[in-house]
């Protein structure tokens, strides 16, 4: 064969997914996996969303606006002498694999909202819409940058360009991106907060330098999930009717997956000092109360039929994930068995009545927090 047509061959084979994937390393594979518990990424009717009209909420969004295009975390995520370096392979093993769960996890979170919001910016023509997803997804992508820096001092850097194309991607309506959305970053805030300033009295239990930067960061997570807020009260039909009875499903499947993959990491927590029921009770409590600038309900959490429905899925995800490791026929049996056992127990901790909230007059909040 001559070198002209070795080239041609060559030029024409387009590597596929599988081809690509095995040259990636074990890192990038983990953040691809997609499972219930996995971040996931999402795209949407673009259009739709392009004919947002915030006029409703105008006061509120020109001074979120103003605030965001003043980049008040332009200088953060870089590392200065507060960065402590250290060896991934002096944590304990248990320690060092749940760690690099958590980052990987988190980088696919924050990648994820930067690929939605970058793509909506890309295809819109909304100014405004475009102008707030512009800022989001410039924030998203440091967030995602920085994690993956903190991985590659470990040699197992996210490759997040072939993560963008390789990742399925989970089609949602707008109005359940909204309510996704709001909630992650809410969520997101809560949960960074809670550790920065539990970490904040215990520094002997700060175990990885990177939850020095929780607080600026999560005040970005805020500002992401207020913009969100106003996009929903833009509508008041996405907070009536049968809207309410998605945004009940989206509280308790955020909470639930929480809850669940929390408990997945017993030595992070440990490390930390912190007891995941009352860590998570505390992120979902403070979730609640800043999800009523927007939301006409939240759930109980004082019931402790709720409570008990968190553990018992917890159990089956326990029994779910030995069958799924069992293999074989009596483990796909088991694994069906448990997803069942799964989607029962949601069902029953859906039907626990709700509290209802009244929307206040105004969205805005601060992370007073």
């Amino acid at each position: 064969m001559s070198n002209q047509a070795l080239k041609a061959n060559l030029h024409d084979h387009e590597p596929s997914i599988e081809e690509k994937l095995a040259a990636v390393n074990d890192t990038t594979r983990s953040a691809m996996v997609s499972t219930m518990l996995a971040p996931r990424f999402y795209t949407t009717d673009f259009d739709e969303m392009d004919r947002i009209n915030v006029e409703p909420v105008r006061a509120e969004w020109d001074a979120l606006i103003a605030q965001m295009r003043s980049d008040p975390n332009r200088g953060h995520f870089r590392r200065n002498a507060d960065w402590d370096n250290i060896d991934i392979n002096d944590l304990e093993p248990a320690l060092r694999e749940e760690l690099t769960d958590f980052l990987v996890s988190s980088l696919t979170s924050e990648f994820s909202g930067c690929v939605l919001y970058k793509e909506m910016k890309r295809r819109g023509t909304n100014k405004e819409i475009c102008e707030l997803f512009g800022y989001m997804s410039r924030d998203e992508s440091r967030h995602a940058s920085f994690i993956n820096d903190a991985l590659k001092d470990f040699g197992i850097g996210v490759n997040m360009g072939f993560l963008a194309k390789a990742k399925k991607y989970t089609y949602f309506k707008p109005k359940f991106i909204y309510y996704a959305t709001y909630l992650s970053e809410k969520i997101g805030y809560a949960r960074y907060i809670t550790i920065f300033r539990h970490l904040e009295k215990n520094p002997d239990r700060r175990f990885h330098p990177i939850f020095k930067w929780f607080k600026e960061w999560c005040n970005d997570e805020f500002s992401h999930g207020e913009a969100f807020s106003l996009i929903i009260r833009s509508d008041e039909r996405l907070m009536q009717g049968v809207n309410k009875l998605w945004i009940k499903f989206f509280l308790l499947a955020v909470f639930a997956t929480m809850y669940v993959r929390d408990h997945m990491r017993p030595a992070f927590h440990a490390a930390m000092g912190v007891n995941i029921d009352d860590y998570d009770m505390r992120v979902f409590r403070l979730t609640s109360e800043i999800s009523r600038q927007c939301f006409p309900l939240v759930l109980d959490l004082d019931n402790p039929a709720l409570c008990e429905g968190f553990r018992r899925m917890e159990r089956i995800n326990q029994r779910m994930m030995a069958a799924k490791q069992r293999g074989g026929v009596m483990g796909a049996v088991g694994k069906a068995f448990w997803g069942a056992a799964a989607g029962v127990n949601f069902l029953r901790m859906y039907m626990i009545p709700a509290k209802t909230n009244a929307i206040p007059a105004t969205s805005r909040l601060q992370p007073v927090w």
